[in-house]
Order: C-alpha cells, then sequence, then structure tokens
C-alpha cells in the first residue's frame, strides 16, 4: 500500500472506530457487530504498526500502551473541584433552596429552577482537551490539586480520546469514575478464586483501579464514567447548567441519562424521593442525588465557600442500619493526644462493606449514647462512609453489660490524661507519647498533607521503633542503606521510599502547613494561611493580632499555632525544613516579564456580565496575577459585580 493511501486509510478507520466506540459504549446502541469492530481494529493496528508515523495520538489502538510509571505527578487544577455541602434530609433541602434565596436576596415564594443528577459513588475526574484532543486526565485530589492519570483513563472506553462536533479551543471536563455492580462482582470473584482479599464496594475498587502504576491493570477492571460538567472552557459561555450538559452529549461524552431539570425545590424534592427506593434497579451505586442551580448568572451570583458552591447540594439517601453487638471498648491515640473511645464489634455487613468497629468519639458521647460492652446496638455509615453506633438497645440487656469509662492513664504511654474545661476532649499531654508521634507521621506522609506514596503503618511503626526517625523531618535524612534493612523493604522498595521523600520537598506551603499537625489546624485553615502568609516563617513569627486577620483564623486558632511555634523543638522549625531542602513558601503562578497584572491580587464577587467568575480568575492567574476567594490585607483589588455581598 502507497504511503498517502495508507495515511487516509489510517485516518478513515480511526474516525470510524471512534465512532463505533462511541455507539457501543456512550449511547449503548451499537450499529456493527463484534466481529466486523474487531477486523477494523486489527486493520487499523497492522497499518500503523507499517507506517507508525501515521498512527494519532487519538487512535483507538492507543487506549492501552503507556509503559509503568514509577509515580503520579501533581496536577493543578484551574478552576478547584469543590466538595458540595449536604442535605441529609427533606427538611435540609427545603432550607438549603430557603437559604440560597436569602443570599440571592429572592422572595422565599419564587421558585428557582434546578437540575437534579443522581450521585454516582465513585471517584471524581478531570479530563483536558485542546483542540478536541484528551491532553490530560487528573484525579480530584484536594480539589486544589490532583494526580495525572492519563494514562489509565484514556483505557476507559467511554472516555472519548477525541471529541467529537466542534469542541472549544480548551475545555475541562469532569466526571465520576465508577465500577458497574456487574463488573464489581466479577473481580471479587476472581479475587476469591486467586484467595486475593476483597474489594470492600465498588467505589473502593474504581478508586484504587483508577491509581493503578500500570494502566493494564486498570484497563481489565472495565470501569465507566458519567460526565456531568466542566471546570475551565474557552470560547463558549454557558446560560445554564442544562446547556452545559446538553454541550457534553453534542462532543460525546456520556452523560447519566436520568438526569431531570425541575421547576422548583419542590419538584427537586420529588424527584429525591422517587429514587431512594428505586436506586436498587440501576446497574451502578449511588449514593444520593445532586441539586443544582440551573442559570448561571445565580450560580455566579450566588457563588462559592471555601467548603463548596452555594447553589448546589447533595442530598443524601437515608443510610442503610444494621444491628450488632459491642464486644470492647478500646481507647486510640491521636496526634493531638486526643483519646477516642472505639467500639470494636461484631463484623456486620452494612451497605457494601463489613463493618467491625466504629468510633464513638468522646466520653461524653459515650454516655449520651448509653454504650456499653456487651450491648446490642444500632450502626450505620455516616454520610455513607464512617460506621457509627446510632443507639444502644437497652431492652437487649441481659445485666453482664459493662459501663465505659474513660482511663485515668494514657493506655499507650501511662501519662496521665487531662481534659480541659469547656472540652470534650480528653488528651494525653506527653509528646513523646509513642502513638502520638506514630498518628504525626502517618498524618505527614498523608495524601491531603505531603503524600509520601509507600509511608505505611507498619513501616512508619518500624521507623520509630529502631529510632531512625523522631520527627516527621527526620524522614529527609534517611538513606537507601538505612531502610533497605528493615522488614519487607527490599533494595527497590527503599530507592521508591526515598524517592517518594524527595519528591514531597516540594508539595508547597499549604501542604507544608497541614501536614505539621498543629492543633485545631485543618485544609481550609492551611489554605487561608498560605493565602495571607508568603513563608512558613512569616506564620511561625505572627503574632496573635495577625493571625486573627486572616479569614477563618479565630482566637483558638491563633493561640495553637503560637502556642506550637513557641515550644522549644519548634523554635527553629521553618529554618531547619530550609535546610533539608523542603519549600517552605508560598510561589505565585509563573508570568511572563512585564506582564501588566504580576505582583497583583484579585479577589472577584458576585456576577460577571461578560464571563464566569472561574474564567476571570483565570485570566487574572495567566496574566501574571493572583486570585483569591476572600479580602486580606494583601488584596490589591476587589471586582464587585452585581449581588455582591
Amino acid at each position: 500500500m502507497e504511503r498517502d493511501e495508507a495515511r487516509k486509510r489510517i485516518e478513515e478507520l480511526s474516525e470510524e472506530l471512534a465512532y463505533h466506540n462511541y455507539r457501543y459504549y456512550v449511547l449503548d446502541s451499537p450499529v456493527i457487530s463484534d466481529e466486523q469492530y474487531d477486523a477494523m481494529l486489527v486493520e487499523l493496528e497492522q497499518l500503523e504498526e507499517q507506517f507508525p508515523e501515521f498512527r494519532r495520538p487519538d487512535s483507538p489502538t492507543q487506549r492501552i500502551g503507556a509503559e509503568p510509571s514509577e509515580q503520579f505527578a501533581t496536577v493543578e487544577h484551574a478552576v478547584p473541584m469543590l466538595s458540595l455541602d449536604k442535605s441529609f434530609d427533606e427538611d435540609e433541602l427545603i432550607e438549603f433552596d430557603r437559604r440560597l434565596k436569602r443570599h440571592l436576596r429572592i422572595d422565599e415564594t419564587e421558585p428557582i429552577a434546578y437540575v437534579c443528577e443522581l450521585k454516582i459513588d465513585g471517584l471524581a475526574v478531570s479530563l483536558l482537551y485542546q483542540d478536541g484532543v484528551l491532553v490530560q486526565g487528573a484525579t480530584r485530589g484536594d480539589g486544589r490539586r490532583g494526580e495525572d492519570i492519563t494514562a489509565n483513563l484514556r483505557t476507559i472506553r467511554s472516555v472519548p480520546l477525541r471529541l467529537q462536533g466542534d469542541p472549544p479551543p480548551v475545555i475541562e471536563v469532569r466526571g465520576e469514575v465508577y465500577l458497574p455492580i456487574r463488573e464489581f462482582e466479577r473481580i471479587n470473584a476472581e479475587r476469591a478464586a486467586a484467595d486475593e482479599p476483597l474489594f470492600a464496594n465498588p467505589r473502593n475498587c474504581a478508586a484504587g483501579s483508577v491509581r493503578q502504576l500500570d494502566p493494564s491493570i486498570t484497563a481489565s477492571r472495565r470501569l465507566d464514567i458519567f460526565c456531568y460538567g466542566t471546570g475551565r472552557v474557552e470560547g463558549v459561555r454557558f446560560a445554564s447548567h442544562s446547556e452545559e450538559l446538553e454541550l457534553l452529549r453534542t462532543l460525546g461524552c456520556k452523560v447519566n441519562p436520568n438526569v431531570e431539570s425541575v421547576a422548583s425545590i419542590e419538584e427537586a424534592r420529588a424527584y429525591c424521593l422517587g429514587w431512594v427506593d428505586r436506586r436498587g434497579e440501576l446497574e451502578y451505586a449511588v449514593d444520593g442525588v445532586v441539586v443544582k442551580a440551573d442559570l448561571v448568572a445565580l450560580q455566579e451570583q450566588a457563588g462559592s465557600t471555601s467548603h463548596g458552591p452555594r447553589w448546589a447540594t447533595a442530598y443524601k439517601f437515608a443510610a442503610v442500619e444494621a444491628e450488632t453487638v459491642v464486644r470492647d471498648i478500646e481507647v486510640t491515640v491521636a496526634r493531638t493526644g486526643q483519646l477516642t473511645p472505639v467500639a470494636v464489634m461484631e463484623p456486620v455487613f452494612v451497605d457494601g462493606s463489613t463493618v467491625s468497629r466504629a468510633i464513638l468519639h468522646n466520653e461524653d458521647e459515650v454516655a449520651r449514647k448509653d454504650v456499653r460492652i456487651g450491648d446490642h446496638v444500632i450502626i450505620r455509615k455516616a454520610g455513607d462512609v464512617i460506621p457509627e453506633v446510632v443507639r444502644s438497645l437497652p431492652e437487649r440487656r441481659t445485666g453482664d453489660e459493662q459501663p465505659f469509662s474513660m482511663p485515668a492513664n494514657c493506655p499507650v504511654c501511662g501519662t496521665e490524661v487531662e481534659r480541659a474545661e469547656g472540652e470534650a476532649a480528653t488528651r494525653c499531654p506527653n509528646l513523646n507519647c509513642p502513638a502520638r508521634r506514630l498518628s504525626l507521621l502517618l498524618h505527614w506522609g498523608g495524601r491531603q498533607a505531603m503524600d509520601i506514596d509507600g509511608l505505611g503503618d507498619s513501616l512508619a511503626a518500624q521507623l520509630l521503633d529502631r529510632g531512625l526517625v523522631d520527627r516527621p523531618e527526620d524522614l529527609y535524612r534517611l538513606t537507601v542503606e538505612q531502610v533497605e534493612g528493615l522488614e519487607r523493604m527490599a533494595r527497590k522498595s527503599a530507592q521508591n521510599l526515598i524517592a517518594a521523600i524527595e519528591a514531597s520537598k516540594g508539595r508547597g506551603l499549604e501542604r507544608l502547613i497541614f501536614a505539621l499537625g498543629i492543633m485545631h489546624v485543618g485544609r481550609t485553615a492551611a489554605a487561608r494561611l498560605t493565602e495571607h502568609f508568603s513563608s512558613l516563617r512569616g506564620i511561625a513569627s505572627a503574632s496573635a493580632e495577625e493571625l486573627q486577620q486572616v479569614p477563618d483564623i479565630g482566637p483558638k486558632i491563633a493561640q495553637s499555632i503560637i502556642s506550637y511555634f513557641a515550644r522549644p523543638e519548634n523554635a527553629e522549625l521553618p529554618e531547619r525544613l530550609e535546610a533539608l531542602g523542603i519549600d517552605t513558601r508560598r510561589h505565585e503562578p509563573e508570568a511572563d516579564a512585564g506582564t501588566a497584572l504580576a505582583g497583583l491580587t484579585f479577589v472577584f464577587t458576585g456576577a460577571l456580565e461578560q464571563m464566569t467568575r472561574p474564567r476571570a480568575e483565570k485570566i487574572v492567574v495567566n496574566l501574571g496575577g493572583r486570585a483569591t476567594s476572600s479580602v486580606s490585607r494583601n488584596t490589591d483589588y476587589v471586582v464587585a459585580g452585581p449581588g455582591a455581598g
């Protein structure tokens, strides 16, 4: 075959196979047989092997083919992938509507149009397309940063490698990757036959599958996706979310067929209640309904909090409950020293997984629920995730049950425990308590903090027990030779761990602040501190008054930060971390020299007439400026549109 003829035939086959792939995996309406599809695919593979220079990046033959990776690169989301506030019953759903109307200054009797979408129990991802071609796929991560899993997402047949029609120059499609229930059952049956551990539920299997370093393993799991929106988009402005979903359908993206537009919150409520009993009919797991204001103008006017958009809520289906028996109540010690009672129960299957332990939070909670060792109790998963004891069943008692009391001494180090006046938490004050040190080390290496792949419970315990690590900063002094002598740590595993530790040096100031484990400083506070201060040194030397100028930082958090850096072992912590090569400074987005907005910080509030707020923020960043969500002393400009609060 001549080169020109081969080029044309490769293009024809690529286009035709992409179309039939869309018909089969997105529309579920094939028009050719599997044998015909396979024959065309074989022909294309042979031609591409003979003429590799004509192989397209979006060729159907390229879904699987990337080499296994050592680790995932970090991806910055141009538009944050925010979480959603939750509504756990009908009253909370109605209150969401009232709260939104108050914020928008809309009369309570005036209806708001909503879009209702089933909340798929999977893993949120983003798909970035440039000129219609998939160039990057990423996990949601912490909402601001995720992991680059492009090679794995390409293996999902319902993910378009090239968009159909006339796509925008740049569009980031967001969706939920999930595992169909039949595939979950197939995978677990195969694992059982091979005497391998079973996955607890489809979501866990899906999440683990997309984070495989070898894309061929992801491909074998037969994942699927439903697309539900967009992030960064260039050249297109939507009037409504309905319009946004319609564009996704037109571009060949798989949108859930049960999406429904409604005229009011009452109709949204009916939609939610209608699916409570019908969700068992679906071939995939759902845990609620996402209710979104349809009009983009209202979305922009409503804006977002640090947690999520004000114009959307996740209506959660009532948790499945089960009865079991409490065999013991153990006490664990967290990194802050807090003692937490944990109910150890007879294993029971609840909503997709087997549960044998449930956190009881504190001594007051145990007393309020009157949970005793030996009690029959009702448990459920709070938010469909965390097991909790709902109530005890006193009528089932035999008289042999034992009331619980918090120990007077730490169960790990024996130090006398403390309970501050007005607080529910009981704490071990010993900073050198082995349990506190282990918990802090695991927190430091956690995915939301410094994200050190391979630093699990067993390895962290060995590092502490053998004196190789005393504080998290000691991780950065480890050598391959020291690590490879540990249990289950061969040379290659040791090299991978040291590489992961080295990579964690550049996680950024926000993650570093969170990783320190300062009491009361969670991810939101860490983000706010990063917006306000340019370095860890600045935070360490700030006064209580300066700290309280930061949004969401009150007297309690400010005092906790001051107390942390006042401890002798933390007095020079920023300098020690810097000496180890850990990045302790906030970095502004790179900008070309001479750009108009270099060094300036903007806050957008209210509705914008010519573009969406995320688009405006992206323009600022591209021109060298910085866009933040709240006003601080570092803010240079506040852009206030109609409806600004």
